[in-house]
């Protein structure tokens, strides 16, 4: 039954910004933005957010704040890749059991009407993982 397999589907890129006004600014004005969300201070993980969908449907969300300092610091501007899944718990454990770190665990995001989100350090990078809206 494929309701019961954990699929994992490409949702967003997320950028760190020190600036996000500007980063917003240059986003808009770079590629084919058709919608723009308010910029959103998410206390539970201490960012500004703002997430922009361009004319071809690929979401890009532009975080600022405490928690990507270090990255900006480094010019590491490019901060996750974020995949959507439909448990949420079992893709943690599975990221787990192939050699990644949990780096925030589980926990409501209010960009995405408060789905829980999951941050892991890979081989890759960082991953973000967002709960389904199926859920």
């Amino acid at each position: 039954n494929c309701r019961k397999i954990n699929t994992m589907k490409f949702h967003h890129i997320g950028i760190a910004c020190d600036d996000i006004e500007s980063a917003i600014n240059f986003v808009k004005n770079t590629f084919h933005i058709s919608k723009v969300s308010e910029i959103i201070f998410d206390e539970n993980q201490n960012v500004n957010l703002c997430l922009l969908q361009t004319k071809c449907n690929i979401h890009i969300e532009l975080v600022s704040g405490v928690t990507v300092t270090r990255f900006i610091k480094k010019r590491q501007y490019l901060y996750h890749t974020c995949w959507e899944v439909n448990n949420i718990e079992e893709s943690i454990t599975n990221f787990i059991n192939n050699g990644a770190v949990l780096i925030s665990e589980s926990k409501k995001a209010i960009l995405f009407n408060y789905r829980r989100v999951a941050f892991l350090m890979t081989s890759i990078g960082v991953i973000e993982l967002l709960e389904s809206k199926d859920r």
